[in-house]
């Protein structure tokens, strides 16, 4: 069915999502937004998924935060001490914080919290690699002691990839960091409303109204962080021409993702306004399973860098507009400091799918099935999915293209088993452009085998050249390095890189304050009734 001719309805077949305004605040007290897919759990340290994150952003406060010129700012933090030698890091908590069920906030809370985090994030595990202690002073005071210094510290408190430093309650980050918490008690300046929220519905939150924001001015995650609604509500659409259609009359204030190919509908109505919503893009990638047939064959995961025509899958996602994408023939952010294609000839070779297929046959494919993971609530991982399934057929591999939603394969893709035992072979991923600067918040680009993301790539050079960039002592060092990481991460296909794409936003033209962000901002955002 044309997605146009739907818009065209009633609202009442449209819009199953209709609100019961008689238990809410008046329109202009409560923000509508519909997030880029369902909000699946509400634990931002156990999954990666950037809409917990931003949902986490809401309900819990973190120890630091980036602004938008990328330096990290204290958050949750006073002060910090660093001793002479790097060694001994000292940090006392802003006084008057506290959680939402009326407990302070103190440092074991956060201490508990860093320790539980470090177990999930890279940054994280390089820093208890070499940690001495983590110990808590006082009520507000805790320490942390280092074997060796680490530099980038107060970047890894503050960056913005998933997952976060996020602080909880003691008794909460205390859960099992392969468990998801069931208390989401957080100090953030909205609180969860728990018993509305309904899996691949709708979730609300409500203002806390004994949070203190900072006195600076917010930006991105850092600064002042005043919500000026009661209460905000996620609803999930996964229809995204009923998304554009209750944007249009009113029924929702804020679209996170409308798909390219819906936004001159908006355009065209005077009631609504768009714009790039993360000025430094999102870089989509193939993932590989590196463990199973067939891809853990290196020789089948060089074959692709051949086929690929990155356009092919930057058109599908953002449509044609050249504005709107870029080709990315390496693994950092074209643009970023660290931008090189070092290596990457089979990449930036024009496509040539008879070599390709070539390669193919060399490498010893045997007919093994090619499961790819495909999320048809979010649009572009469904298009660029759509895109990988046609191409790997027209070179010679046997596809089993898996239609299915983000939560499932948020499950399935933790599945280290064969193909055809419950497990998978391909998924389309996408990273914040703001988190592929460097490898220092980079997960998506560690290649330490098993303790990897989804895949488990196992390139010995590749982590050693991280391991050197986080020890280089200038800006110099860091590119030589990153030219050397991307040369080892192309030979060994981490993953394959297929472009870079920018995403509009859509909100009401009487929203005010939305600003270009890697997430979702609500602070200072204000609504004309």
């Amino acid at each position: 069915m044309d997605r146009r001719g739907i818009l065209t309805g009633t609202l009442a077949a449209l819009l199953p999502y209709r609100l019961a305004r008689a238990a809410t605040p008046p329109p202009s007290r409560v923000l509508r937004f519909v997030p880029q897919s369902d909000l699946s759990n509400m634990d931002p340290v156990w999954s990666a998924n950037f809409v917990i994150r931003n949902a986490g952003l809401l309900v819990w406060d973190t120890l630091y935060g980036i602004d938008s010129q990328m330096r990290p700012q204290r958050q949750m933090v006073e002060h910090e001490e660093v001793s002479a030698d790097g060694l001994t890091w000292t940090f006392t908590l802003r006084p008057g914080q506290m959680f939402h069920d009326g407990t302070p906030v103190r440092a074991r809370d956060a201490v508990a919290s860093l320790k539980r985090w470090a177990v999930r994030d890279t940054m994280g595990q390089r820093i208890a690699s070499i940690q001495q202690s983590l110990a808590v002073l006082d009520d507000r005071r805790f320490r942390w002691t280092l074997q060796r210094p680490f530099p980038k510290m107060l970047f890894a408190l503050a960056k913005s990839n998933t997952p976060c430093t996020f602080v909880f309650p003691e008794r909460v980050a205390e859960t099992d960091p392969f468990r998801m918490i069931s208390d989401f008690t957080g100090s953030g300046p909205m609180r969860f409303m728990r018993d509305e929220w309904v899996i691949g519905s709708s979730a609300a939150f409500e203002r806390f109204a004994d949070y203190v924001p900072r006195a600076e001015p917010a930006s991105w995650m850092a600064g002042g962080k005043r919500v000026n609604f009661d209460r905000i509500e996620w609803r999930t659409m996964p229809d995204p021409a009923t998304a554009v259609n209750a944007l249009s009359t009113g029924e929702v204030d804020w679209v996170e993702a409308p798909p390219p190919d819906l936004l001159p509908l908006l355009a065209r109505n005077r009631a609504v306004r768009t714009g790039v919503s993360n000025p430094m893009g999102t870089v989509t990638a193939i993932r590989l399973n590196h463990l199973q047939p067939p891809f853990n064959n290196p020789a089948l995961r060089r074959a692709l860098l051949m086929a690929v025509d990155q356009d092919d899958y930057t058109i599908a996602i953002a449509g044609s507009d050249p504005a709107m994408r870029k080709r990315m023939m390496g693994f950092f952010t074209p643009g970023s400091d660290l931008y090189t294609e070092e290596g990457s000839d089979l990449l930036k070779q024009p496509r040539n799918l008879e070599a390709a297929r070539k390669a193919v046959v060399d490498a010893g494919y045997r007919g093994e099935p090619v499961v790819i993971l495909s999320a048809q609530d979010i649009f572009n991982m469904r298009a660029a999915s759509e895109v990988s399934a046609d191409l790997f057929r027209r070179i010679g591999f046997n596809v089993e293209l898996v239609a299915t939603d983000f939560a499932t394969i948020q499950v399935r893709r933790g599945n280290k088993a064969p193909a055809t035992q419950g497990g998978w072979s391909v998924f389309s991923a996408t990273h914040a452009g703001v988190d592929c600067i460097n490898p220092a918040a980079y997960f998506g680009l560690r290649a330490n085998g098993e303790r990897a993301w989804f895949g488990w790539p196992d390139s010995p050079r590749v982590e050693a050249g991280i391991a050197d960039w986080f020890d280089a002592p200038d800006l110099e060092a860091e590119r030589a390095i990153a030219r050397r990481i991307n040369a080892d991460a192309m030979q060994d296909v981490v993953f394959v890189p297929t472009g870079l794409f920018l995403n509009k936003q859509a909100w009401r033209s009487g929203l005010e304050g939305v600003v270009p962000a890697p997430m979702p901002v609500f602070w200072d955002v204000t609504k004309r009734a």
